[in-house]
Formats: structure tokens, C-alpha cells, sequence
């Protein structure tokens, strides 16, 4: 994208700089849970690469000061996704989207099942999720699959988030961020 030569661009950050400046946050403000992307940015968003790349270099500067720090990388269920669609496709509403087909960086988008340690339930947040993503002007437009979906198709999609912590055995537990 055009945007990512831009000199303002996060994908153009110094690595360390930004991390360093996110671990004085940290520590200032005694944190416990960070979130960052997974390392593909769940589907090659640069910025998105580098906010995982910043957050990975900031959790190493930290470890000391914060041991607790728990580190959460947010991703997609790429299995989830799958079965979506496979409903999609009974009901004719297929779209001809494949998750497992090369994103912007030509990697799959998401992550597999199998390697996700949590699942969180939004389901009761999918109208904010859905006006939030609604207002992304630069990336979204009112015609966009996204503000299209039907609402339980939208619902069904977005009323879970997943991730991957740091230092975790794998295994999918659904739970609550702030349950260990």
C-alpha cells in the first residue's frame, strides 16, 4: 500500500524505539496484560506485523521489572472461520472467500485452532465491534462485506475473539482475559 512509504507509517518505526517507549508505559503503569497482533498481523496488515514485532521487543525489556506480564497475541480462529463459511455455503450465502489462501503477505489468514490457548466471548459487544469497524473510513466503506453481513452472520463471525499467550502450553480454554 501506498501508505506504508509514508515517514509517519508504524510499519516504518524503529523497533526498539517503539518498544522502548511501550515498556516505560508498561512499567509505568504496572501493567498485566498486553495485546498485540499475532506475528502475521492476522492477515499481513504491515502496521499490524509491527505492532506485534514492538510488543514482542517490549515484552524482553520488561521481563524483569514486570514478571507477571501476560502477553496475549490476538488473532483469528482460522477453523472457526472455515465452519462459518461451510454454514455460509448451506444457506447460499457464500462469499468465495478463503482463509486459507494467501493474504497480504501471502500467508493464511489467522490461525489454526490448535495453536489458540483463548477464546473470549463478545458476543454482547458485536453492535459496538460492528459500529467500530464501521467507522475505519480509510479501510471500510458503507459498502463493504463487513457492514453488509446480515446480523447473525456478523454476530456468528465477530462474537468471539481469540489469542495466543506468550508462555502458555497450548490448548483452547474459553474464559475471561483476567482468568488465569
Amino acid at each position: 500500500w501506498e501508505q506504508n512509504d509514508h515517514d509517519g507509517a508504524f510499519c516504518r518505526a524503529d523497533v526498539d524505539d517503539a518498544a522502548r517507549r511501550l515498556s516505560d508505559l508498561l512499567v509505568e503503569e504496572s501493567a498485566d496484560v498486553l495485546t498485540i497482533y499475532d506475528w502475521h498481523g492476522g492477515y499481513g496488515h504491515p502496521d499490524h506485523i509491527q505492532v506485534h514485532r514492538v510488543g514482542c521487543r517490549a515484552e524482553t525489556m520488561v521481563r524483569g521489572q514486570l514478571p507477571g506480564l501476560r502477553v496475549l497475541e490476538s488473532t483469528m480462529n482460522r477453523d472457526e472461520m472455515r465452519r462459518g463459511l461451510a454454514l455460509l455455503g448451506t444457506a447460499g450465502l457464500e462469499e468465495g472467500f478463503d482463509p486459507d489462501g494467501p493474504m497480504d503477505d501471502g500467508n493464511p489468514m489467522g490461525t489454526p485452532e490448535a495453536d489458540l490457548t483463548l477464546g473470549v466471548d463478545v458476543s454482547a459487544h458485536v453492535d459496538t465491534k460492528r459500529a467500530s469497524i464501521a467507522a475505519h473510513a480509510s479501510q471500510i466503506s458503507d459498502s463493504s462485506f463487513f457492514v453488509q453481513m446480515p446480523t447473525e452472520v456478523f454476530a456468528r463471525a465477530f462474537g468471539r475473539e481469540w489469542f495466543i499467550e506468550h508462555d502458555r502450553p497450548s490448548g483452547l480454554r474459553m474464559g475471561w482475559v483476567f482468568e488465569s
